[in-house]
């Protein structure tokens, strides 16, 4: 049975790599990428610890399976103990009231359409106010819309922008009084 070829081929150095960037290389891939994102765990991190000692001195949970166990719903089966709580020194709580603090802080809601589509609702609702069939049929109405599609768009803008749609609905009541 022939060997194969690479076998037979010597090793050789290769002095264009840099070994050293190399191990450096290697070493970030295998390192834990837990939420580099949140400031307050990636200033409590410590290199030299695992990342399980990292999170238990943190107060968080590795694996949220052991930390909740879920339990037996039927409940009249076999009672088994349960595995307590550990009793492991949180030595960075900080870390956890920080993120609370951060979690508690209400967002601001962004959403929005774009300038097209509202000037596209606006058009529709200023030539044909809730007639969306006739809406369809516009000229302007350039992707075909169906009366539905239109009908969402219309709920969207309502939705995202309440007070420009009560704006931009009174000069139109006061056309159809006159």
């Amino acid at each position: 049975m022939p060997k194969a070829k690479q076998s037979k081929r010597r090793k050789k150095f290769n002095y264009n790599t840099n070994r050293k960037k190399l191990k450096l290389k290697f070493k970030k891939a295998a390192a834990p990428r837990i939420e580099w994102q949140v400031a307050q765990i990636r200033h409590a991190w410590n290199e030299r610890k695992s990342v399980a000692q990292n999170l238990e001195e943190m107060g968080l949970a590795l694996d949220p399976n052991r930390s909740l166990p879920v339990h037996n719903q039927k409940g009249d089966t076999m009672e088994v103990d349960a595995p307590e709580a550990s009793t492991a020194i949180i030595k960075k709580p900080y870390v956890v009231n920080e993120m609370e603090a951060e979690a508690s802080i209400p967002q601001q809601h962004t959403k929005t359409l774009s300038r097209d589509m509202i000037e596209y609702v606006q058009y529709m609702i200023g030539n044909h106010n809730e007639n969306y069939k006739e809406m369809a049929k516009d000229e302007k109405n350039y992707y075909q819309d169906t009366p539905k599609q239109i009908r969402r768009k219309v709920e969207l803008y309502k939705r995202y922008h309440p007070e420009e749609y009560t704006t931009f609905l009174q000069p139109l009541k006061g056309k159809k009084k006159d």
